[in-house]
């Protein structure tokens, strides 16, 4: 049947074919009742099979792909073109969306009709698809004359919507889709370069005016993506856009008066703050103005903090010991606080940017090693431990309160440069609380040395960890000790004692003193001394009587009234058992006590609340020439009082004993570090001495120089003969 089928000729096959593209034409153009019968289409789709298979010279495949293109290009020349070309603005566009959408309805029918010349001719010949060549059609006829124009109208219709005027949305994004439809980097080339240039003109006027009459949080929000664009249309438009708006204006931003940085600051707008750092973390070197900011800002909040704190402790008038008390309660509470604050900023805010963490280490580190009325941090830091540790303490929180407490200290204490001379002061508070029972509960103790140790090493809390170990083998000793007492009653010394074995070098060094004791007290040191004896032979005992206590009654005319006082103050109390007067010289001798220690206890129990004795002359200071005598008529409500011996001035000592220890640590860093270099310069070996130690303290470099000298002096070091800035190790 096939070799009976009749040639179709050229002209006679492609007439039929535009007969049928007419009845396309006509459907396009929305004439009524015109429309496609089966019949028809496959009679169009016959004809092309019949043209494309008939044998050479009649095979048409060639010519059938030519008039193809043709045709559509006449088709766009004569009625596309022209209702495009009277068309303007608005207009121009909505009759490019119809235009387009005809002529993709029209090359979808006609690659149905030309199938077969797509699938078969054109694939072995390697030509362009059907498809592609009406789009391109239309590409090379309408958009390449029109394109220039359709882009100015849409980057005007998109300002007109940042200008809060109701434009055509929809319309827009038909536009941008046949950039896309057509060929995807039109869409770049054609479309998004113009948009850029027109977005950096449009926000570089509106720029000028936004930045003089908007807050800083109204700015911040000028910003925006339309959502008739293509998404890869974003990065470059916000690249753009922030140039503009926050690059070119960073310093304004930031420091508008009213609404600024550190406004948004003080006002606590966290929402408008994390808005700021997502902003300004898009553009170059953008987030190191606003830490800087920050770290300004926190700064002044704390300096101004601690001028209000040294202003209270300056107008009060108690004591010195009430004025520690109440700066570690107002002061280092609010810095705890302050830290939390900026803290939660730093995470929140600014997600925990590395930059925000140094500008909140930095402005800290300001605030706390600064000294306040006196005081410096590792002194109120170590009150502040003192005080939520020790038993009946001036804060009452629970055990979770106390413990979340101890890590803002534990945190805060990373900032300041003296760690040591904290740990000095919280070992002294410390074994005031162990030897006096005053400690709140052993595992918060212990708590705390394991912080400072997580944090700065084991050579911070060795001791510590030793005292608290002593303190629980005291209590195991005590049982021993009675038990001893309980099974040689002749030894027994009718007077109850407990005694704390410490370990010399664990513990802060005590004031010791060979005093005098009386009788009663003799014999309870003797017996103690025999049972402790029995425990072990090789330990030599030193007793420190300045920490004792005891409690004896004393018989007034009244009633007799127990007395809570110091082993001092007992054994002068004593004294007068044996005699109703006693000159102040008197006292000395019996007693064997410094004079110093002789006046305080004297006027504790004459010049201070509970007057014990009766002293002549009388008066508020205690004087060499003064007689004492017991004071028969003493009496109180209470039948049990406590009489306080007026504290000493311990700072000192701590200070001393820190700047003792110092040395000694410069030394062993100087000599560890000549040792392994053998040579070296001055200038390098101060530097690498202040790293190494700095994470204990911050080492003065006078101190420095005058070690290096010691050393020298003591043959350790010499100055290198050919270089007489450089140093040699004496081996």
């Amino acid at each position: 049947m096939t070799q009976n089928r009749p040639v179709i000729p050229l002209e006679e096959g492609w007439a039929r074919m535009k007969a049928g593209m007419d009845i396309l034409k006509r459907i396009l153009d929305d004439e009524p009742g015109v429309s496609f019968t089966s019949e028809q289409y496959i009679s169009l789709y016959t004809t092309i099979y019949d043209m494309c298979t008939q044998k050479p010279p009649n095979d048409y495949s060639q010519e059938l792909y030519e008039k193809y293109r043709g045709d559509l290009d006449k088709y766009i020349t004569s009625t596309v073109l022209p209702s495009l070309r009277e068309k303007h603005g608005e207009f121009l566009l909505r009759e490019m969306v119809l235009r387009w959408k005809n002529h993709k309805v029209m090359v979808r029918w006609l690659t149905r009709f030309f199938h077969y010349l797509d699938r078969y001719f054109i694939s072995r010949k390697s030509l362009m698809p059907l498809k592609e060549v009406g789009y391109d059609s239309f590409f090379t006829l309408v958009f390449e004359e029109l394109k220039a124009t359709v882009t100015t109208i849409l980057i005007a219709m998109i300002d007109q919507d940042r200008e809060g005027q109701i434009i055509d949305r929809p319309l827009v994004k038909s536009v941008l889709d046949i950039y896309i439809e057509l060929k995807s980097e039109l869409y770049e080339k054609d479309f998004e370069d113009a948009f850029v240039q027109g977005t950096i003109d449009y926000y570089s006027k509106k720029a000028q005016t936004w930045i003089v009459e908007d807050t800083c949080p109204e700015y911040m929000l000028k910003e925006r993506v339309t959502h008739y664009l293509r998404s890869s249309t974003e990065p470059r438009l916000m690249e753009a856009a922030q140039a503009e708006l926050l690059a070119r204006h960073i310093d304004q931003i930031l420091n508008k008066e009213n609404s600024g940085c550190k406004v948004l600051l003080c006002d606590e707008k966290v929402e408008d703050l994390s808005r700021m750092f997502r902003l300004f973390s898009r553009i170059k070197d953008g987030l190191p103005p606003v830490s800087k900011t920050f770290q300004e800002h926190v700064n002044e909040v704390g300096m101004s903090m601690l001028k209000q704190a040294i202003d209270a402790a300056t107008s009060k008038k108690s004591e010195k010991k009430d004025v520690v008390t109440g700066l570690e309660l107002d002061y280092v509470r609010k810095v705890l606080d302050l830290h939390d604050k900026y803290m939660a900023y730093v995470i929140s805010c600014f997600q925990s940017h590395t930059l925000f963490h140094k500008a909140l280490k930095e402005a800290f580190e300001v605030v706390c090693n600064k000294d306040v009325a006196g005081c410096t941090s590792a002194e109120l830091f170590a009150s502040y431990c003192d005080s939520i540790l020790r038993k009946g303490g001036t804060e009452k929180l629970s055990d979770e309160a106390i413990e979340e407490n101890l890590d803002k200290v534990v945190k805060l204490l990373t900032y300041i440069s003296d760690k040591d001379l904290f740990i000095e002061f919280h070992r002294k508070k410390l074994g005031r609380r162990l030897l006096f029972d005053k400690s709140g509960n052993d595992e918060q103790e212990r708590s705390l040395l394991s912080k400072l140790k997580q944090y700065f090493g084991g050579q911070f809390t060795s001791k510590m960890e030793g005292m608290l170990t002593d303190v629980a083998l005291a209590k195991d000793n005590q049982s021993k000790y009675e038990a001893f007492i309980s099974n040689n009653p002749e030894l027994n010394p009718s007077v109850d004692l407990s005694v704390q074995v410490l370990t010399t070098g664990y513990w802060p060094t005590y004031k010791s003193s060979e005093m005098n004791l009386p009788s009663e007290m003799v014999k309870c040191v003797e017996v103690f001394k025999q049972f402790y004896q029995s425990i072990t032979k090789h330990r030599k005992m030193n007793w420190i009587y300045s920490l004792g206590n005891c409690n004896i009654v004393g018989k007034f005319d009244a009633k007799p009234i127990e007395l809570v006082v110091t082993t001092y103050q007992g054994a002068l109390l004593l004294l007068f058992n044996e005699a109703e007067k006693l000159s102040f010289s008197e006292i000395v001798t019996q007693l064997k006590l410094s004079e110093d220690d002789t006046v305080r206890v004297l006027h504790s129990l004459s010049c201070a609340k509970y007057k014990i004795l009766n002293k002549e002359p009388s008066g508020r200071t205690i004087s060499p020439k003064d007689v004492f005598e017991f004071n028969h008529k003493f009496t109180d409500k209470m039948r049990r009082i406590k009489v306080q011996l007026p504290p000493s001035d311990e700072k000192k000592k701590v200070i001393d004993d820190v700047n003792k220890d110092r040395r000694f640590a410069i030394d062993a860093a100087l000599v560890r570090i000549m040792k392994s270099r053998k040579i070296m310069t001055h200038q390098n070996l101060v530097a690498e001495c202040v790293e190494q130690l700095s994470r204990m303290f911050k080492p003065d470099i006078k101190m420095i120089k005058r070690r290096i000298e010691d050393l020298i002096t003591r043959e350790y070091l010499e100055r290198d003969k050919d270089s007489a800035n450089s140093y040699r190790y004496l081996a």
